[in-house]
């Protein structure tokens, strides 16, 4: 009725090689999947959230971690910024809080190009 010792061994062993690859190959599988579901997406995102912070300005409409909406009015650092909350009420936080860019402004050297070209226009249509 009950399987000898020595059959229940023999029946165990499967070829070597091939049985630790076998046993092997489902660990693999879970990594691939737990890096392109998991890993990956989240390196894109933090990639995406550096680049939002490095290209804050002076007048950016920002949103906080926290939820609470500003405008910058100063960049006092690589890692602060001071954010105006409500009128007359300005607070120096780290930029890595800003969670999204409502609103952004002009560079300086691109409003300033596009006075001129704005200017040359208008010279042109009073001289005809």
């Amino acid at each position: 009725m009950f399987v000898s010792p020595a059959f229940a061994q023999a029946a165990g062993s499967a070829g070597g090689i091939a049985g630790g690859i076998e046993s092997f190959l489902p660990l693999v599988l879970i990594f691939v999947v737990f890096y392109f579901l998991l890993i990956r997406p989240q390196q894109k995102r933090a990639k995406q959230h550096k680049e939002l912070l490095a290209q804050l300005r002076r007048g950016d409409r920002i949103v906080t971690g926290a939820g609470i909406y500003g405008t910058i009015t100063k960049v006092v650092s690589e890692q602060e910024v001071v954010v105006e909350i409500a009128e007359g009420v300005r607070v120096r936080m780290v930029r890595a809080s800003i969670q999204d860019i409502l609103s952004k402004t002009e560079p300086v050297a691109a409003a300033k190009e596009e006075a001129k070209d704005d200017t040359a226009a208008e010279e042109k249509s009073a001289d005809k």
